[in-house]
């Protein structure tokens, strides 16, 4: 379930759309962090698979304010 040791399929797809929207935007880690309200090194952590962190509900809600979408915009159209 888990390809990158952590984190599973899911987890890491939404990262994935992040990183996605961040760097089509040009919105650095340390932009993104400061919108959040999280420190620079959480977004690393989160976007490293070799830390445990990820996003969970409420930061996908306050992503979609930050880029503008829907949290669903965050989430595969079928599941895994």
């Amino acid at each position: 379930m888990a390809t990158e040791g952590f984190k599973s399929d899911i987890e890491l797809y939404v990262i994935n759309k992040v990183r996605e929207m961040r760097t089509a935007r040009n919105v650095s880690q340390a932009e993104l962090a400061l919108k959040l309200g999280l420190s620079v090194g959480f977004i690393g952590h989160i976007e490293s698979p070799k830390h445990r962190a990820k996003y969970n509900l409420n930061h996908i809600n306050e992503l979609a304010k930050v880029f503008g979408c829907s949290v669903k915009d965050f989430l595969p159209d079928i599941p895994f």
